[in-house]
């Protein structure tokens, strides 16, 4: 197989006793059993154990007593069964074992900043600063696995399909729109910059203009961004657009593409068709527009109910405007106290307050609101919740906005699993085509070069326009976002003229672009996959950091290599850029003499 193995270690079963096998890995652990060594061999497979008997001379005494932890190694031995009794169900290869005939090691290992043991806990910050150690947990090395065989199963698809991989540039030009650019100065055009691409988004378009039809991408990914649990400043997208689409091309190319690393990596066969729910009713239902429909918990409205009500809490809130909506919560076993921490949470989540109810054995409910409403409200409220005794009713009077986001955020503390070992899917189609600020300025919901359902709708009432976007969400994560483009630049140039911008301030931002439009362009649309957030849910990963090879932390630095890092004076000179005095000033507790 290579010079140094003619087998994985981890790939050994009962079928292979009897064969002399060549073996190389690292020493994940060392017994010694009166002499004789039983050491688990670790590569990149799994684990085999290995017995090195004295009697069969299979190196030096000295070179087997002095093997240690991670010592990188090469065996040569024979496969055999386990004595009886001593099986080990917990690993593949527990019913053998391998008898060494010689030992060689290839590589010795100082002592280690952790131990590379599932059992043992490390802080994050020193994982990454030893992440090459790191990866040899086998959580990590899983989590590799899972990722390579996630990119294979989407290129496989997308090859059967008839798509072509395009590589787009990587220094691109700064624009305005979405989050902060990572800039790039040019050393040749002094004071000029080149941004790392957000994403291949209007290069993908270009292509559609350019007859590839059907494109994807790999793609790396760059955001300024402040870093969260499932975000960072650098990460992987699956990219692709196709000519002569509409919405239903993209979701029954995403339904197949879905279906195709679900297979390769969970072994199992995705329940289809993905289900498909408006951006209006998965908020008015979810209160979240990545709705998860794992579990029930859906938002109902009891408008119709309270409207009347002697509850002024009620009453007058739906008489302003807002909405009265509850979630059944189902049981909880909370006490008052508990119930106090729930409505502390509702108000810092925005909601003026919380009234709950919990429903009794004898169907009676027990509630600081009961006595405030009428038996016939009460029981038109449990019916409405389809409650039943134990389960406990939260309600929320306010503004749509403010409810559907404190009930949807109690919803997923409440029952959102754990784990992701259910997979639940869904489309979010129709978004909104503008976002509405508090005083009344428009900005792009996706992007402006998302189309509209109807340009006269979207002229005449922006603050409501549906466009032809979509989300693909899994287990409560967005995965990915999509759309159908404008190829029309009669309707660009309305897009632009609502939002306020007017065509020298286009031109300047996308003329490039958008002359482009102007040859011929075909109707066509796309969409992008988040890879790391994918694999991260497939393998119950809560943070995608596992599953990235080499992430930042947190706060953007990288412990392994020490970057972001200042750079010689010399280097600045030849960009034409200088730091700020007040910048340097912060410098002051680590100044080299140079910086000075």
């Amino acid at each position: 197989m290579t010079t140094y193995r003619s087998r994985h270690g981890g790939d050994l079963r009962a079928a292979d006793i009897g064969s002399e096998v060549q073996l190389a890995g690292w020493v994940a652990r060392r017994r010694d059993h009166g002499g004789v060594l039983f050491i688990d061999l670790r590569d990149a497979s799994g684990l085999v154990q290995v017995v090195a008997d004295p009697d069969d001379s299979p190196a030096a005494p000295e070179v087997l007593r002095g093997l240690r932890s991670e010592y990188c190694v090469s065996v040569t031995g024979v496969v055999r069964a386990r004595p009886e009794g001593m099986h080990n169900p917990d690993l593949p290869t527990g019913d053998i074992e391998v008898g060494v005939t010689r030992l060689d090691v290839l590589s010795t290992a100082e002592a280690l900043p952790f131990q590379i043991d599932e059992r043992a806990e490390v802080d994050e910050v020193r994982r990454l600063q030893y992440r090459y150690l790191d990866l040899r947990r086998p959580r990590m090395a899983a989590n590799l696995r899972a990722r390579s065989r996630t990119i294979k199963a989407m290129r496989h698809v997308l090859d059967d399909l008839g798509f072509l991989e395009v590589e787009t540039p990587t220094l691109v030009v700064s624009t305005p729109e979405g989050a902060r650019d990572m800039l790039v100065p040019s050393r040749l055009r002094p004071g000029q910059f080149y941004a790392l691409p957000q994403s291949p988004q209007l290069f993908k378009q270009l292509l559609m203009v350019g007859g590839v039809e059907r494109y994807y991408q790999v793609a790396r990914c760059y955001r300024d961004e402040d870093f969260r649990a499932d975000r960072q400043v650098e990460f992987t997208q699956l990219d692709l657009e196709g000519s002569f689409w509409d919405q239903d091309d993209v979701l029954s190319t995403l339904e197949e593409i879905a279906a195709g690393v679900v297979r390769e990596v969970r072994g199992v066969e995705l329940e289809r068709p993905i289900p498909r729910m408006t951006y209006a009713d998965a908020m008015a239902r979810y209160g979240s527009d990545k709705p998860d429909i794992r579990f029930g918990m859906e938002i109902q409205d009891l408008g119709s109910i309270v409207a009347g009500s002697s509850f002024r809490a009620f009453s007058e809130t739906i008489g302003a405007g807002g909405v009265v909506r509850a979630i059944n919560a189902g049981e909880q076993g909370l006490s008052r106290a508990g119930f106090d921490k729930l409505e502390d949470r509702a108000r810092s989540l925005g909601a003026k307050g919380l009234a709950w109810m919990v429903v009794e054995e004898d169907g009676a409910v027990r509630s600081p609101v009961a006595k405030f409403l009428g038996d016939e409200e009460v029981a038109s409220i449990r019916e409405a919740m389809a409650t039943v005794p134990g389960d406990v009713v939260l309600i929320v009077a306010d503004a749509a906005p403010t409810v559907a986001k404190v009930l949807g955020q109690l919803r997923l503390e409440l029952g959102q699993p754990d784990r992701h070992d259910e997979l639940a899917f869904v489309f979010v189609v129709d978004f909104p085509v503008f976002e509405v600020a508090e005083d009344g300025s428009l900005a792009p919901a996706h992007h402006p070069f998302t189309a509209p359902h109807s340009v006269s709708e979207m002229r005449e009432s922006p603050q409501t326009a549906v466009s032809k976007a979509y989300d693909m969400v899994l287990n409560g994560a967005e995965l990915g976002s999509g759309s159908v483009r404008i190829h029309d630049p009669a309707v660009q140039a309305q897009v632009f003229d609502v939002l306020g911008i007017s065509r020298e301030q286009a031109d300047a931002r996308f003329g490039w672009f958008l002359e482009a439009l102007r040859y011929g362009t075909p109707p066509h649309a796309g969409f992008a996959i988040g890879v790391d957030r994918f694999v991260s849910i497939l393998q119950n990963e809560s943070n995608i950091r596992e599953v990235m090879p080499f992430p930042k932390t947190q706060t953007g630095a990288d412990p392994l290599t020490g970057a972001p890092t200042r750079v010689e004076p010399s280097q600045l000179r030849e960009l034409g850029v200088e730091v700020r005095p007040e910048v340097k000033a912060q410098w002051a507790g680590d100044r080299t003499p140079e910086d000075r």
